[in-house]
């Protein structure tokens, strides 16, 4: 339980961590190099941690046999920050990672419960101990765009209970299911125990500048696991580092301005349908990829996104970190 504990505090001082992608060459294959580039890519940029085999990494590679080596590659090339593994399916399929996780030195995991649709709070709460039992367990609120459900306040307020519950990202895309989250974690008092962070990728500045105040107890988001902090990582760093240096106003502004940029990115026009290739465009961009390839073929970018990609990269030079790839790319892609 040390180990957890200082994980907590890790966790609770604030960090970026990139929901990490998944490299595949022209034959949809594992391209190892630039998969290991990428990890380079974040541990350089100043992320505290990764977060691999998550959504942004394509919950697809379970079915392929790329999950264990995936996981293993990030695990080696990030040995010192926090290292995060998705899980996900029924209670013996995300044991078993969980588990694979742990063997291979993960020290947490990400739980998404988009599995267990019409399981009851009972239910997912006996699922999340079990996961539990093997890691400590980073909650998720996964948007219902993107396979999600949605989790009621009653679900939170017993899942912030669970003793080995370290942290929770909130992804519901939403203010009010946001909010459900916020109120349970200060209605349980462990508001000094389980770190918030932001997966909101529409609002992810203002959430780490909100004091909310919820039911006598003052709560703040701490940092983000985000799919949009898997590029243009360094300036994210620096963006989260000024979140805790005050001015409210430009933070708005900025706020506004990476909405713009993420809703572009996330393909947000269709219905997210190309998210994952946004982000793989800039990584292509920075040629961190080779291409925007994902393991499902129908996966691609959008009619009219790319021009929405090439609008907000030109409108917002500040938020990329292009010429700090360009300068260390040749060393992260070396075998």
């Amino acid at each position: 339980m040390q180990e957890s504990m200082n994980l907590r505090e890790k966790l609770l001082r604030g960090m970026v961590i990139p929901a990490h992608p998944l490299a595949l060459n022209a034959e949809r294959k594992l391209d190892e190099r630039r998969q290991r580039a990428l990890t380079r890519y974040y541990v350089a940029a100043g992320a505290g941690g990764v977060a691999v085999g998550v959504h942004t990494t394509q919950f697809a590679i379970r079915d392929c046999g790329l999950l264990a080596p995936v996981l293993e590659m990030a695990a080696e090339e990030a040995p010192d920050v926090v290292r995060i593994a998705g899980v996900c399916g029924a209670t013996a399929q995300a044991v078993k990672e969980a588990e694979l996780a742990s063997r291979l030195g993960y020290d947490a995991v990400l739980l998404s419960l988009a599995a267990l649709k019409t399981a009851t709070v009972e239910e997912m709460i006996a699922h999340s101990e079990a996961v539990a039992s093997v890691l400590p367990v980073f909650g998720f609120y996964l948007q219902p765009a993107v396979g999600g459900r949605v989790l009621p306040y009653a679900f939170w307020r017993r899942f912030v209970e669970i003793e080995n519950v370290v942290a929770v990202k909130m992804a519901p895309f939403n203010r009010y299911q946001t909010i459900d989250v916020v109120r349970a974690v200060a209605a349980s008092g462990r508001a000094a125990e389980v770190a918030l962070y932001t997966g909101n990728d529409d609002n992810i500045l203002a959430d780490l500048i909100t004091p909310f105040a919820v039911e006598g107890t003052a709560v703040r988001i701490c940092g983000g696991l985000l799919g949009q902090w898997a590029v243009w990582t360094k300036r994210a760093v620096e963006l989260l580092e000024r979140t805790r240096e005050g001015a409210a106003e430009e933070i708005l502004a900025l706020n506004a301005q990476l909405t713009d940029a993420n809703a572009a990115l996330f393909d947000v026009a269709n219905a997210f349908h190309g998210c994952i290739a946004g982000i793989h465009e800039i990584l292509r961009r920075q040629g961190l990829l080779e291409g925007l390839w994902c393991l499902d073929p129908d996966e691609g970018l959008s009619r009219g996104q790319m021009e929405e990609i090439d609008r907000v990269v030109k409108a917002y030079p500040h938020l990329t970190d292009d010429d700090f790839v360009r300068e260390h790319l040749d060393q992260w892609l070396k075998p």
